[in-house]
Order: C-alpha cells, then structure tokens, then sequence
C-alpha cells in the first residue's frame, strides 16, 4: 500500500481506511474531499495528526482555529471538542492520524 494511492475523487463521503490497531493505538488515512464535521468531535484519545496533502481548518470550542497546510502536525488532547469546518478537495485533504 502507498499512503497516496487514493481512490477516484471526488467523493461525496470522507474516506477512512484504518492502517493499523491494537488495543492501545489506531492508525487511520482519511481522505476529504470538501467534507466538513456536523457537530463538534470529544474524544477520549489523544489524536496525534497529520496532514500530508491539501490544507484544512479545524477549530476548537474554545474558539482556537488553526490553519493547515500540507506538512503540518498537531495535537488534539482528550476531551478537547473541536471540528474540522474546511478541507480542500483539489487537492484532496489526506489526513494521518494517529489515535492512543
């Protein structure tokens, strides 16, 4: 498998593919094409991300927003409620997360 294999695009869903899972960590490729989250996400993990094409907006609910672009990390902590309110689709967002 090649991280950027990706399906035909556009897709009217988000595409999640989990790598890799044990109990104690899980490894998606999520790919989006424009899609944005509903409602706000409060996880119990800590998710470890990384966006490895396209650019993205994720905001939090304490009204923190960061802007990504391809190449960049970031933390999200357990219970920090936030949503993804922008991803590009051309090129498409793919996303590497890491849940623990």
């Amino acid at each position: 498998m090649n991280i950027f294999d990706l399906p035909t695009l556009p897709s009217s869903e988000e595409l999640i593919t989990v790598l890799a899972e044990n109990p104690s960590v899980r490894i998606e490729q999520i790919i989006s094409t424009g899609q944005v989250s509903a409602d706000w996400y409060d996880q119990a993990e800590t998710e470890f991300v990384v966006l490895l094409e396209g650019n993205a907006v994720v905001e939090f609910e304490n009204r923190n927003v960061v802007e990504l672009v391809k190449g960049d990390i970031f933390l999200i902590k357990p219970h920090e409620r936030h949503r993804v309110s922008f991803t590009s689709s051309n090129p498409p967002c793919v996303w590497l997360c890491v849940f623990y």
